[in-house]
């Protein structure tokens, strides 16, 4: 009797053991299911900084100062002492035009102007004559010795001489109009440097045929340009190009001489845009800018490529973060008349036709282990840091990283490890 009493009591502790592990297993896991996800994250402070606000562009460095060349007269070339890359000053010969064309052409328009004015002087001798004769007519008739019939005769004979010396003398103008551009068109044969400089492109060789008129461009001979006075012409974005003012410095780095910064300003910028792909999904609009080139170390070439970093704007001392800090996380209601003042954050999934909405631009400030969202307002920014004109007010701990917890994963109260104080803490000290 006593065995069994025994025995159910062992059966009755098993039991209760039993079943207070399988509480705790039901427990524990309620409870796991429930723990708060923890976010790694990696964190800076906000501190006060220089920023430099800065637009980038690439182009070719081109001459400050050059004239292409091109002829107004067509013809052989037969003469060309210059070769690509000789220096050459204002009014020397580049090239001659085979003239003979051209001398026959004023040979004539002399002959013509002669002959012009041959004709001329015979019309004048005829017109006195007939001027004579007409006067005497005219006396004979005041006296009743000649008829009306005689008088308008010879009057209109004096009328038709006069008309005669008029058309020869408009002959001798055309003639002599003929000579001038004859002679100029001789002229043009031969091609002199409008500058000094150096010939940076050459295009034809000794005995080409080329073509030239007065009123269209004519081929392209030769660009002379001043080499001593290099500019930087870069394409700029639409977006940024409203950032640059005359006189903004820049650095410009140069392909062919790697580790080389040159110093530069800005003198040009365009007014007309350049747009590539027009009407394509990869349409682009750019404006043209010119930056001079200051106190160039290097032989730079017509040509080269050239990568721009223009400084815009300089503020220091000014509050600043991380630039991956900030983010857009969602929108906010705009605040309107007979509507509530308050700020009314909604979540990104909300429909924006159903709301007036704004993109709400803020950063996550890390307090007491979570996560809280902070609306900011952001000035200029550089490679690094962007400028916080409200919302902090300094030495606040933001989260910087990871690109996906800042992007995505963090929300207002979400509880992060930081994995970066050791070592930040190292460094301080």
């Amino acid at each position: 009797m006593s065995n069994n009493k025994k025995r159910n009591k062992k059966k009755l502790i098993v039991l209760s053991i039993l079943g207070l592990l399988i509480l705790t297993v039901v427990v524990l896991t309620i409870l796991g299911t429930k723990k708060e996800e923890v976010i790694i994250v990696q964190t800076d402070f906000v501190k006060k900084r220089n920023i430099t606000q800065t637009v980038t562009a690439t182009g070719k460095i081109e001459p400050e100062f050059k004239v292409v060349i091109t002829p107004e007269v067509s013809g052989e070339i037969v003469y060309l002492p210059v070769k690509e890359g000789q220096k050459v000053k204002k009014g020397d010969i580049l090239l001659k035009i085979k003239q003979d064309q051209y001398i026959a052409q004023k040979e004539r328009a002399v002959a013509n102007l002669s002959s012009a004015k041959a004709n001329l002087s015979i019309q004048k001798i005829q017109l006195q004559k007939i001027e004579a004769d007409y006067n005497r007519v005219r006396e004979l008739y005041s006296k009743g010795l000649s008829s009306e019939a005689e008088l308008e005769t010879i009057k209109a004979q004096y009328e038709t001489a006069k008309a005669q010396v008029l058309a020869a003398e408009s002959s001798v103008s055309q003639m002599e109009a003929a000579v001038k551009e004859a002679s100029e068109n001789l002229a043009k044969t031969i091609i002199t440097s409008p500058m000094d400089g150096v010939v940076s492109q050459l295009n034809v060789k000794l005995g080409e045929r080329v073509l030239g008129t007065g009123f269209t461009q004519g081929s392209n001979l030769m660009t002379i340009a001043d080499l001593s006075k290099m500019v930087a012409v870069v394409d700029v974005d639409e977006n940024d190009v409203v950032l640059i003012s005359f006189g903004d410095t820049a650095k410009v780095k140069v392909d062919a001489f790697p580790g080389k910064v040159l110093k530069g300003i800005v003198y040009e910028i365009g007014n007309t845009a350049k747009a590539k792909g027009l009407g394509t999904q990869e349409e682009v609009v750019n404006f043209e800018v010119k930056i001079r080139i200051l106190n160039s170390e290097v032989s730079l070439k017509p040509g080269m490529s050239c990568n721009v970093e223009i400084m815009t704007e300089t503020k220091t001392n000014v509050l600043a973060v991380p630039i991956q800090s900030v983010t857009i996380r969602g929108y906010e209601k705009e605040k309107k008349e007979n509507k509530s003042s308050e700020e009314d954050i909604v979540t990104i999934e909300t429909k924006k036709e159903e709301i007036d909405t704004k993109a709400l631009e803020g950063v996550f400030v890390v307090e007491n282990g979570k996560a809280k969202f902070v609306k900011v307002k952001t000035g200029i920014s550089d490679d690094t840091y962007i400028e916080i004109i409200d919302g902090l007010k300094g030495n606040e701990e933001v989260v910087i990283g990871s690109y996906r917890a800042v992007s995505r994963e963090l929300k207002d109260g979400s509880r992060v490890r930081i994995e970066n104080r050791k070592n930040k803490s190292e460094s301080k000290s």
